[in-house]
């Protein structure tokens, strides 16, 4: 069955669903960062920018294929 989505309206602007994806996955991203910070997620990869915005891409995904 077809998932229709639902666009959220700022003051009569149609915002589509993956910008409000985008800023869920973003704001699960910075609350699990201090987490992160105290496990030393940075220390365990060599390139920890790209580490973490491979995490926030899957949590992204996460988000689009649940909601």
């Amino acid at each position: 069955m077809a998932h229709t989505f639902s666009e959220l309206v700022i003051e009569g602007v149609l915002v589509a669903p993956f910008v409000t994806y985008l800023l869920a996955a973003l704001v699960v991203v910075l609350v699990l960062r201090p987490i992160l910070h105290l496990v030393g997620f940075a220390k365990m990869f060599g390139r920890a920018p790209i580490a973490e915005l491979s995490l926030y891409v899957t949590i992204l995904c996460l988000l689009m294929l649940l909601f």
